[in-house]
């Protein structure tokens, strides 16, 4: 079946979101963690067929996320590169290029890397490029959520 790019961009959105309602859930099952992931590609695939350069970062990124609470540090980090790749490739800046940043430090904690602790600087030092007070509100938590393993 062959989706116009309304339905990829409605399809890839619907995906994004589910994946959030899964990540917020304390009582995931192995089952729900599986679906996460799926969906997760499932999203970025979509957005890959019809969306805009900022949304491929957004997919990438949460590809990561979801590597990265699922403990997978290898996944986690080859998705925040790709990530920060497509922010350098298109002068995506700003809220998007903190969660590039952020993703890698988050990767790299899961390993141990020290790395990690240059990754949240450089995340940190994003946050004057990002006008909306909530936006900046919403990276400076999940950058604080960082501070105690990297």
């Amino acid at each position: 079946m062959i989706l116009d790019s309304d339905d990829e961009r409605a399809l890839a959105a619907n995906l994004f979101n589910r994946v959030w309602d899964l990540l917020e859930r304390a009582d995931r099952t192995q089952t729900d963690d599986d679906t996460m992931l799926h969906m997760a590609h499932a999203s970025r695939h979509h957005w890959g067929q019809a969306g805009e350069p900022v949304n491929l970062v957004r997919g990438e990124w949460q590809c990561s996320r979801v590597y990265a609470v699922l403990g997978r540090a290898e996944p986690a980090n080859h998705h925040a590169r790709r990530c920060l790749h497509l922010c350098e490739e298109n002068g995506i800046g700003g809220f998007d290029l903190a969660y590039a940043y952020e993703a890698l430090a988050r990767a790299a904690s899961l390993s141990n890397d020290p790395a990690a602790a240059g990754f949240l600087q450089q995340a940190r030092s994003c946050l004057t490029d990002i006008p909306d007070d909530d936006d900046r509100e919403l990276v400076e938590a999940d950058l604080r959520s960082l501070e105690g393993r990297v």
